[in-house]
């Protein structure tokens, strides 16, 4: 990603959440902690999941890349974040700015397949059980994780490439704690219509798709859980795919408000109070959803440490 001629920005400034010392010092503690734990219950969940062979199934595949998408995530996003909280210089070069903005839309737009990929599972799970291991065979589980990535390096690419044909003359102040794509828009020098309608589409089909399918697959989840007799039968079948409705009503509730509208609408306060969600808390979440209501993942976790204290 080179920078283009016509910039006259070499780095930009990222003005953060606050500019009082009190604040950032309690935001600093808040935003490490969240982090730590995050990391912890990300990578615990693809540890987990990797050794206990009773996990080895479509269903914890997937999961294990959402926990390798949100840690990723939060990676590229929390970090930078932190320094910031702690130094009186706030710069971010012109690269590393775009690079920032390359990753988040890249795995933004990843998970948001990933979840469809999940929602369709759980739909054969429950509307298609007899069906379901040689449906969700292995060589269609990697193939949607696959598609996912492709997707999701398509739309990154394409943001990125729009973005990067803007000019930034002036002012080169972020009013954001990282390289989201209104505030860099708001800072260009040229009419972003044309860019703004761009992302719009790409940000929109990805969304717009990945949402019918998961809607789809509920609306037909939903079906099937009604014509269940047995109130039992319906509570088994409902809390098998409880966490990942939760999870996505989370994660697709916080990016509609924040980009399914233009630059003009941008709201610093709002805005930047939803990116704190779905950037660093959403990520520290997801493990807990799916793993404290998940009595199967419970159980792993003590077979794993009982395999570890006889081997020991």
């Amino acid at each position: 990603m080179s920078r283009s001629n016509n910039t006259n920005v070499s780095d930009f400034i990222l003005m953060g959440l606050t500019d009082f010392e009190e604040i950032r010092l309690v935001l600093f503690a808040l935003f490490l902690l969240i982090y730590l734990v995050t990391l912890l219950g990300n990578t615990g969940m693809i540890l987990i999941i990797r050794l206990d062979l009773q996990l080895h199934t479509s269903m914890y595949f997937f999961l294990s890349h959402l926990s390798f998408l949100d840690l990723s995530y939060s990676t590229v996003i929390t970090p930078k974040t932190l320094e910031n909280l702690l130094t009186s210089t706030k710069n971010i070069s012109f690269r590393g700015c775009f690079t920032q903005m390359y990753f988040f839309v890249f795995l933004g737009a990843t998970e948001c397949f990933l979840l469809s990929s999940m929602a369709y599972d759980r739909y054969v799970a429950i509307c298609n059980p007899l069906r379901y291991p040689v449906i969700m065979s292995v060589t269609l589980c990697r193939s949607l994780i696959t598609a996912s990535y492709v997707i999701g390096f398509i739309d990154s690419f394409a943001n990125v490439l729009c973005m990067n044909t803007l000019r930034f003359c002036d002012s080169n102040i972020i009013h954001h704690f990282f390289c989201d794509i209104h505030p860099i828009l708001a800072l260009s020098c040229t009419d972003t219509r044309d860019t703004e309608i761009m992302i719009f589409i790409f940000a929109g089909s990805t969304l717009v798709v990945s949402l019918i399918t998961i809607s789809v697959s509920y609306a037909s989840i939903l079906s099937t859980i009604l014509k269940i007799n047995s109130t039992s039968g319906k509570q088994k079948a409902f809390s098998t795919c409880a966490s990942h409705l939760l999870g996505v009503t989370i994660f697709y509730g916080t990016m509609i408000f924040t980009y399914l509208k233009s630059s003009k609408s941008y709201s610093l306060g709002k805005d930047q109070v939803a990116s704190v969600f779905y950037t660093i808390v959403i990520p520290m979440l997801n493990p807990l959803i799916y793993s404290l209501r998940n009595k199967e993942v419970k159980n792993a976790l003590i077979r794993v440490m009982q395999e570890r204290e006889h081997k020991a």
